[in-house]
């Protein structure tokens, strides 16, 4: 099978330039994320993600540590986006998500961007990793239009936190190709809490929904490597703090048992976790099995388990290495 990314067709329709053009003119009263901070970003003004209106990209990648069907044998080409429109005080990734000062001066020309996605792509990475693009999601189509003129035709993935726009979301249809959204929480009160965010459930499944819509619940494969479908992260918090069965209850009942479905067990105490006792621990194995259970309930039989054990190894240091911060 030789995949031809959608946004291929949309390039030569014209449309995918007249997407990146709507996109980024969102910027002028920002609404990139349910925030709907409404600053002007392209005139300096910040919002809660406190970015502007270039993109920073803090590191970036050939990426080993994926789903296996996205990693593949050569990687993804994963995009490490710094800043963030969450602020949890649990980020693996806070080096580079909760770090404004530090990041500001990464912020790089959408054509420099469109750049990296060329090189990811010469290096031979299966795919385009755009990771924690939100906040970024009205200026990276700029890029992603520019670097399709310039040659990429790998497939596009947009690994989220959940919280985003289903207006902005709209304007990539048939341009990702594959979704990879973290729904972090059953419970808005929790999100609200632990990631300073309201309503983070209601939010993210309607963002989720609009992912569905677009790509279905079938992953396409070329060889053993997903070049179009969803598939939905769940990263399980010590005390039942992501209402997990609440969310796969969503899955099964909302969209479709067929949906795929990466659990994560990986949860570490980072960055401000030692300031609840809540979630200053790991994950316990009681805690691990009774997400099992719950996908079993729930008849949701397709996907991916982290194996506890497995968890270290998923663990980046953005300070000692921005080219390999997972050490590949």
């Amino acid at each position: 099978m030789n995949f031809i990314p959608s946004y291929i067709e949309l390039l030569y329709s014209g449309e995918l330039y007249r997407r990146a053009e709507n996109a980024y003119n969102n910027l002028l009263s920002c609404a990139s994320c349910p925030r709907n901070c409404n600053v002007n970003r392209i005139n300096g003004e910040y919002g809660i993600c406190t970015s502007g209106h270039l993109p920073i990209v803090s590191s970036y990648t050939p990426h080993f540590g994926e789903e296996p069907v996205l990693s593949g044998t050569k990687g993804a080409g994963n995009i490490f986006f710094g800043n963030c429109n969450l602020k949890c005080i649990y980020c693996q990734n806070f080096e580079i998500s909760q770090n404004q000062k530090s990041e500001k001066h990464r912020e790089v020309t959408h054509n420099r961007l469109a750049e990296i996605m060329i090189e990811l792509q010469n290096k031979n990475c299966h795919n385009i990793g755009l990771v924690s693009p939100t906040h970024f999601s009205a200026t990276i189509l700029k890029s992603i239009y520019i670097a399709a003129q310039n040659g990429l035709a790998i497939p596009i993935i947009y690994n989220t936190n959940g919280y985003d726009s289903v207006e902005m979301l709209k304007l990539y249809d048939g341009v990702v190709d594959i979704y990879l959204p973290d729904f972090k929480y059953g419970n808005s009160e929790y999100a609200k809490k632990y990631s300073l965010v309201d309503n983070y459930f209601e939010k993210t499944k309607e963002a989720i929904k609009e992912m569905f819509r677009q790509v279905g619940d079938e992953l396409v494969y070329d060889g053993d490597v997903v070049v179009r479908g969803l598939i939905i992260r769940h990263l399980i918090l010590p005390n039942d703090l992501s209402e997990t069965e609440k969310v796969f209850k969503f899955i099964a009942e909302e969209l479709n048992q067929k949906v795929h479905i990466s659990l994560m067990s990986q949860y570490y105490p980072a960055n401000k976790a030692y300031k609840d006792i809540l979630i200053d621990r790991a994950l316990r194995n009681s805690e691990y099995d009774k997400a099992l259970r719950l996908l079993d309930k729930y008849g949701l039989h397709n996907g991916w388990i982290q194996e506890m054990e497995s968890a270290e190894s998923y663990r980046p240091n953005f300070n000692e290495d921005r080219l390999n911060p997972f050490k590949n």
